[in-house]
Formats: C-alpha cells, structure tokens, sequence
C-alpha cells in the first residue's frame, strides 16, 4: 500500500483552477467533461484555507445522484467554518454526480454505473470513471481525512456510518476511530463493494467514511442535523476548530445485513420500528392481502437492529421488506 505523505505547510490550496490562499474561502468549478453540446461538465468546489497551518480533511455529497441530504450538510460546514478559525484545510464538493443529480437518480443516466464504484477512476473510462478520475487526482488525493456524504437513497434507514475496509487493512483502526468520531451512533464495519472511495482513499492512506445519512425523497432535516454534527465532530476531534465534539459513550457496530424477505405478497403492516433491537422470530411485520386480511406475519430471522425497511407499503412474494443490522456489537 502506497502512504502519501501529506503536505501540512501553511500554503495555497487549489483544486484545478479554483485557489484559495491561506485565510481565505474560494468557491468555482472543476471541468471533468462535456455535454453533448459542447457545454463543460462542472462540478461545485469550495475551498476554505485556514488562517492556521494543518491537517485537509476532503468532504463530498451526492456521489449517488438522489441522496440529497449531504449537500445540505454541506452547505450549512460551509456557512458555519471560518478561514480565521480554521487549523488546515477543507476541500467540499457539493454535487459529485453531475448527471445523475439532475436527472434526479441515483445512477449516472451517461453511463448507466453507480459513481461510488468508480474510484479512483480511469483517464480514459466511463463517464463516471472520468468524473471519478479527476476528482481523485486534483483533490482527494491531497487529504488527511475523507468523509463521503450518502444516504439510503429514498429507502428509509436508520442513520449511521459506514466502515468499508476489511478488518485486516492497515487503515481499519484509522477509519473505524473517524466513524466513532462522526458520532451517530450506529455503525457498520463491513469491506464494501470494490469502487467506493471509501476504499479507494484507505488505498492511498487516508482514513475515510461513509456516513449514510437515513433515507428519503428530498431532504430530512433530522439526518441533516446528524451530519452536520458528525463533521463538526470531526472537525473538532482532529483539531481543525476548537469545541469538544459530541460523541456517544457507547455506539453499536454491526457487521452484515441480513434481508428480511416476503412469502405472501400483499400490504405491509410493520409491527417494528426501525432502530429496534429484534430477537429472532420476533414478528416485524404483517403481510395482508387487498381486502385487509392477514396472510402471513414476517419475523426476524436473526437477532439485531431493524436497519432498514421499503419504501412502499406492498411486496410481491419474495420481495424484501427490510434488512436486520448483524450481529451487535460496541464500541
């Protein structure tokens, strides 16, 4: 594994054009591509160069094009950070899926990938690998610190953060400490899928999160809350800002989900409410069919959290109805 080592120096920071001096705030654009008409591809970057030497911590939102929610979170560090208070660096990227943001999905609709599989990104790829690409290049690359804003798409789910390198990489330890630093409380610890930045920095040795911010159509103003503490916390715990974070004494971490599958389709009654320790076989919810009779009751299949559940109130049988965070831990 390659240990980039980092440049601490009280000195400009740039991101492909964009530059901000020490002390200052600049926002502007980082071309990654262009439209079929020829209009640049742009994405949002702002850069806050503190007025003190230290540490970069990187910041982006919208990776998937509909989590919505980690814009807003950024929006409100950006408002809130001072160059003056500052110790270091940040690098925030609002809207890092430029096509599937305004097409209003989750996936780029160019090329049909999931943007969070395309780290670090290929030159000569995909456009998602391309947009990927530049952004890890010009600036991922120049931070201590990453944390990649998602959220459970519109599925609802508890909030949490994710840690998505296998226990025996030489940055769990790392990664796994800014997760409980983010402090929401619920974390799963679990190698993701290969293509999340939250791999692909760790590769580079920087520690980094996914925090996974509920889910919902639009924005939710509780998870946002959540967030924007979660970074401050970050912010704090690093020493970037002065203030002492907040963060839970004890924090539960799990390892899998476990699907929780349908075998009468019909309308879902839930008898659980997300965040809920479930035993199993304990019921979580009823089945009906379209004159309201009960046609089957689901339990849990294992013991654990009820992590997430459908955004609709039907299921086709087979169909999943929620997933079971397993199994408990704490740290």
């Amino acid at each position: 594994m390659l240990i980039m080592k980092k440049n601490t120096n009280h000195t400009d920071l740039g991101v492909g054009k964009v530059a901000a001096q020490p002390g200052t705030q600049t926002d502007g654009h980082l071309k990654v591509g262009t439209m079929p008409d020829g209009t640049a591809v742009r994405l949002p970057i702002v850069l806050i160069n503190g007025k003190h030497p230290g540490k970069v911590l990187y910041l982006q939102a919208i990776s998937d094009g509909d989590e919505l929610n980690g814009i807003a979170v950024v929006h409100k560090i950006i408002q809130t950070i001072t160059p003056e208070q500052l110790h270091g660096k940040i690098i925030a990227v609002p809207i890092v899926n430029f096509h599937a943001f305004h097409a209003k999905q989750a996936f780029n609709p160019v090329d049909n990938r999931k943007m969070n599989r395309c780290f670090p990104g290929r030159r000569d790829g995909t456009s998602s690998e391309r947009i990927a690409y530049h952004l890890f290049q010009q600036a991922v690359q120049q931070a201590d610190y990453c944390i990649d804003l998602h959220q459970g798409g519109v599925q609802p789910m508890i909030d949490e953060v994710r840690v998505r390198v296998d226990e025996k990489h030489t940055l769990h330890g790392a990664c796994l400490e800014l997760a409980r630093v983010f402090g929401i409380g619920y974390i799963l610890d679990q190698k993701g899928p290969k293509g999340q930045l939250a791999q692909a920095a760790p590769e580079i040795g920087i520690p980094t999160i996914d925090p996974e911010l509920g889910g919902t159509h639009g924005w939710d103003a509780a998870s946002i809350e959540k967030g924007v503490r979660g970074v401050l916390n970050v912010l704090q715990y690093y020493n970037f800002i002065a203030g002492t974070p907040e963060i839970p004494e004890q924090q539960t971490v799990v390892k899998k989900f476990v699907p929780i599958l349908s075998n009468e389709g019909g309308f879902i009654y839930y008898r659980a409410e997300l965040y809920e320790q479930l035993t199993a076989a304990q019921p979580v919810a009823d089945i009906c069919d379209v004159f309201g009779t009960v046609q089957e009751t689901i339990t849990s299949p294992v013991d654990g959290i009820f992590w997430s559940k459908s955004i609709y109130p039907m299921v086709a049988s087979g169909g999943t109805i929620g997933k079971i965070g397993t199994p408990i831990g704490y740290l």
